[in-house]
């Protein structure tokens, strides 16, 4: 499944992408519970398909696979219910696959080219910070350029999404533990950044994390390794590299953070970024306003965001 959440008429809502329809997952198992005469039909939907994708996560492997059932009985089916399951991917706004995670997990200094453009050395651990539910944006959501810096960065991230509690996880188990991959755009004031030795303040302002497309759920990608990771400003080629050339995988990560700390259904792990940050270049190039920024993942998809210079409105 490519999993969404989307917006209609003032309400988000749990989503998948089939083709050029969204169906509103929640209405597509009602309807289906419906059609099989089973009372109680709602109640029984929120609880194991839920109206957001950040719950459904909540429900596991099963709540998925129930997800994909009703998706399969409204495509046969679509005129079986009293309200509005299918829609035309033009008719909705589509947000990104989470919304509000307990965590947001970042890895720094995790490709091997980028860790040498900026000078350093292969880490023996995993360098992790944070970001925060406030940074995400959704796929067809502007990239804010607030006037606190001039050195707006990107930094493409393959990202993974967890799908059940996981605690002191082995390797060979990780990737049981991961609901899905996304991409990730881990937006960075650079000298915000730098200014002192812990990244966070260029790491959390307000829409630093765009993400999307869509959520490629773990049973249609079942191996994360080996994808191309592409990176264009304007259409020029950026950062380019595979997640072959990853220093810790997911396998890794998710072990490695599940020993740290319990990871719960709905945390997202940005995995690192490549080289050919702009900050790296030669000379130096920054985002702009008007600035188009694409990141292309193997099997994942694209996700495309356009850079808006915004005002900060101070409130009393």
């Amino acid at each position: 499944m490519k999993l969404i959440n989307f917006t209609s008429a003032g309400h988000t809502r749990a989503g998948a992408i089939v083709e050029d329809k969204v169906i509103d997952l929640n209405y597509a198992y009602q309807a289906q519970l419906k059609a099989d005469g089973k009372y109680r039909y709602e109640e029984i939907a929120h609880a194991f398909v839920p109206a957001t994708a950040d719950e459904l996560y909540q429900g596991g492997k099963e709540s998925l696979e129930l997800a994909q059932n009703a998706i399969d009985f409204i495509l046969a089916n679509p005129d079986s219910f009293d309200k509005k399951v299918i829609y035309n991917k033009n008719e909705v706004k589509v947000e990104a696959p989470v919304q509000n995670p307990g965590k947001i997990i970042c890895v720094g200094h995790n490709y091997r080219e980028h860790i040498l453009e900026m000078g350093r050395e292969l880490p023996s651990n995993p360098v992790i910070f944070a970001k925060f539910a406030n940074t995400i944006l959704g796929p067809e959501d502007d990239i804010p350029f607030y006037p606190i810096s001039d050195q707006l960065d990107y930094e493409a991230e393959f990202t993974f999404v967890i799908g059940k509690q996981a605690r002191n996880v082995s390797e060979e188990d990780a990737l049981d533990y991961v609901a899905g991959y996304t991409i990730t755009n881990d937006v960075t004031y650079r000298d915000i950044q730098r200014r002192t030795l812990q990244w966070l303040q260029g790491k959390t302002i307000d829409g630093t994390a765009p993400m999307g497309p869509y959520l490629v759920t773990s049973d249609e990608l079942q191996d994360p390794s080996g994808l191309d990771v592409v990176l264009k400003v304007n259409g020029d080629v950026r950062q380019k590299t595979n997640t072959a050339n990853l220093v810790f995988d997911v396998k890794k990560l998710v072990s490695f953070l599940s020993n740290l700390m319990t990871l719960e259904p709905g945390d997202v792990v940005l995995t690192g970024t490549p080289g050919g940050v702009g900050f790296a270049m030669d000379p130096q190039q920054f985002l702009k306003d008007g600035d188009v920024v694409t990141i292309e993942i193997d099997k994942v998809g694209t996700l495309e965001n356009t850079v808006k210079s915004t005002q900060v409105v101070a409130t009393v």
